[in-house]
C-alpha cells in the first residue's frame, strides 16, 4: 500500500483539527444563537448538548477517520463501507458506503458554495475597515452596494480561494499544517486582544450601557425564558454544537485518516473540542454581544431605547445574524474613531482566519477524493476543486435567496450524516470494536460510563436537531435552482462513491465475502 501523507507534529494535528472546528460559527453564529435564544437560557442546554452529543460524535468521527486511514482512505465512502462490513455482507455494506460518500461530497460542495463567499466578505471588510471605506457612510447601504458590486465580491473571493488552493496543493504536512500553525495562533491572539479591550471598555457612550450588561445577558441563567421556550432553545443549542465542532461533514474523518494506526484519538479529540470551546464560549461570546451592548445607544433606535434595557437587548437579539457583523458592528467601529479602523480590521481578519482554517479542511476533503479515489494528482485536483467552487458559487452571487435556501438543506444534511456516523461507525462496526479502536494508542482512558452515553443518549439527543431541522427544511420553500444543485451533487457523489468502492474492492464484492483486512 502506498504511503500516505501524515501530520508531521502533534501540535500541527491539534491546530489543524481546531482550525477545522473554529470557524465563522464561533464568532458570528454562536453570538447570534445566544442573543436570539434568551442569553443565559441558551447556555444550559448548550453545555448539555456538548457533553452528551458533541464529544461522543467527535470521538466517533476521529475513530472512523483513523480506521479508514489504515486502508489508505481519507473519504467517507470507502471508510464506511469497511466499517459496515463488520456486520453486513460486502454487497450490503456497499450501499451504506455509497450513501455516506454521496452525502459527504454533496454537503462539502454545497456548503462551500456560499461559505467561501462569506469568508471573502470578511477579507473585503478587513480592507474596508483599515482604509475607513465605510466610515461616514450608512453601513447598511454600504454593505448592499458591496454585494451588488460583483467584480469586487469575486475579487476578494478569488484571493481567498487561490490562497486555499496553494495551501492544499502543498499537501498535509508541508501545506495545511504549516498554514494553520501560523493562522491559528494569530486568530487566538487577535481575539484575546479584542476581549481584553472590551473588558476595560466600560461605558463608552452612556453610563447606563456597559460591556458588563452584555456579559450579564450571556451568563445569567434565564430559567423562565428556558421554561417557556425549552424546545426551541434545545434545538438551537444542539444545532450550534454540530456547526461549531464541524460534525457530520466527513472532514474530521479526513484529517484523522492522516494519523498513524497507533496515534492517539481519545485525548486529541478532547483537546480539539477544548480549543474550539475556548474560541467560541470564552472569546466568541466576549466580543460581539458585549460590544453591541456597550454601543447600544449608537445602534438601537431611540424609540426602542426609551422602552428600557430589556427591550433594547431583545431588539439587539432580533437583529443579530450574519448581516449584523457587516452593518451594525461597523457602526460600533466608526464610533471608536481612528481606533475603530484598527479594531474593525482585526475583527474581520479574525473572521477571515477562522473561515479560512475551516475551509481548508473541506477543500482538502474534495482534493483527497480526487487523489485517492480517482487517481488524479493533487496538483491537478486542487484546481479542479477551484473550478467546482467557482461554478457552484455563481448562483450565490446572482440568485437572490439562493444562499439561505441551500443553507436550510445543509443544516438538515449535517445531522443526517451524523446519524450515519452513529449507525455505521458504532453499531455496524460493533460497539466493542469501536471502544477498542477509541483506546488504541490512547493517551487517556475514556471513563466506562461514557460508553452508554455514546450508545444510547447521543443518538436520542441527535433526534432533536434531526427532527427540528427537517421541520424547518420542509416548512421553507426551496426553489428550482437550489434543488437542481442538490440533486446534481447527489448524482455526482453517488457515482463517485460507487466507483471508488467497486474499483478497490471488486473481488470481495463479487464473492460477497471479506478479503482485504488490515
Amino acid at each position: 500500500m502506498e504511503q500516505r501523507d501524515q501530520w508531521a507534529t502533534k501540535i500541527g494535528l491539534i491546530l489543524a483539527m481546531a482550525g477545522n472546528a473554529v470557524g465563522l460559527g464561533n464568532f458570528v453564529r454562536f453570538p447570534t444563537q445566544v442573543a436570539q435564544n434568551g442569553g443565559g437560557a441558551f447556555m444550559v442546554p448548550y453545555f448539555v448538548a456538548l457533553f452528551f452529543l458533541g464529544i461522543p460524535v467527535m470521538w466517533i468521527e476521529w475513530v472512523a477517520g483513523r480506521y479508514g486511514g489504515k486502508y489508505g482512505h481519507g473519504t467517507l465512502g470507502p471508510t464506511y463501507y469497511l466499517m459496515a462490513r463488520e456486520s453486513l455482507k460486502p454487497r450490503s455494506a456497499l450501499w451504506l458506503g455509497v450513501i455516506s460518500g454521496m452525502l459527504a461530497f454533496s454537503l462539502t460542495v454545497l456548503l462551500n458554495s456560499y461559505y467561501l463567499h462569506l469568508i471573502g466578505w470578511s477579507a473585503a471588510y478587513s480592507w474596508f475597515s483599515i482604509t475607513g471605506a465605510y466610515f461616514g457612510q450608512n453601513t447598511g447601504d454600504f454593505f448592499s452596494n458591496y454585494l451588488s458590486n460583483h467584480g469586487e465580491v469575486f475579487l476578494f473571493w478569488g484571493i481567498t480561494v487561490i490562497l486555499l488552493s496553494i495551501a492544499v496543493g502543498q499537501g498535509v504536512s508541508k501545506g495545511i499544517e504549516r498554514w494553520v500553525k501560523v493562522m491559528m495562533p494569530l486568530l487566538y491572539i487577535f481575539a484575546i486582544i479584542m476581549v481584553g479591550y472590551i473588558f476595560v471598555l466600560g461605558s463608552p457612550i452612556d453610563p447606563n450601557w456597559s460591556t458588563i450588561d452584555g456579559f450579564k445577558f450571556i451568563w445569567s441563567p434565564n430559567w423562565s425564558y428556558l421554561g417557556d421556550h425549552l424546545w426551541d432553545v434545545m434545538l438551537a443549542a444542539t444545532g450550534q454544537i454540530f456547526f461549531t465542532l464541524s460534525l457530520g461533514m466527513g472532514i474530521i474523518q479526513n484529517y484523522a485518516s492522516y494519523l498513524g494506526p497507533k496515534d492517539d484519538v481519545a485525548l486529541s479529540g478532547l483537546a480539539t473540542v477544548s480549543l474550539n470551546e475556548f474560541a467560541e464560549v470564552v472569546l466568541g461570546g466576549s466580543i460581539a454581544i458585549p460590544l453591541a451592548t456597550a454601543y447600544a445607544p449608537k445602534i438601537v433606535p431611540a424609540d426602542v431605547l426609551a422602552k428600557g434595557k430589556s427591550e433594547a437587548l431583545a431588539w439587539i437579539g432580533q437583529k443579530f445574524g450574519l448581516g449584523f457583523s457587516y452593518t451594525s458592528l461597523p457602526n460600533v467601529f466608526v464610533s471608536m474613531g481612528d481606533a475603530g479602523k484598527l479594531f474593525g480590521a482585526m475583527w474581520f481578519l479574525l473572521l477571515w482566519f477562522a473561515g479560512f482554517t475551516s475551509a481548508i479542511a473541506m477543500y482538502n476533503y474534495l482534493v483527497a477524493l480526487l487523489e485517492e479515489d480517482l487517481n488524479i494528482k493533487r496538483s491537478i485536483g486542487t484546481w479542479i476543486v477551484f473550478l467546482i467552487y467557482f461554478i457552484m458559487g455563481l448562483p450565490v452571487v446572482y440568485i437572490s435567496g439562493y444562499m439561505d435556501q441551500v443553507d436550510a438543506w445543509v443544516s438538515f444534511q449535517l445531522t443526517l450524516l451524523a446519524l450515519f456516523d452513529i449507525i455505521v461507525a458504532v453499531y455496524l462496526f460493533k460497539p466493542d470494536n469501536f471502544w477498542k479502536e477509541l483506546h488504541e494508542g490512547a493517551w487517556m482512558e475514556v471513563p466506562g460510563w461514557y460508553k452508554p452515553i455514546i450508545l444510547y443518549i447521543a443518538p436520542i439527543l441527535l433526534l432533536l436537531p434531526l427532527v427540528g431541522t427537517f421541520k424547518s427544511f420542509i416548512s421553507g420553500r426551496i426553489g428550482i435552482a437550489p434543488w437542481t444543485a442538490i440533486i446534481v451533487m447527489w448524482i455526482i457523489g453517488f457515482i463517485e462513491s460507487y466507483y471508488s468502492i467497486k474499483r478497490k474492492y471488486a473481488e470481495e464484492l463479487e464473492k460477497n465475502e471479506v478479503i482485504v483486512k488490515v
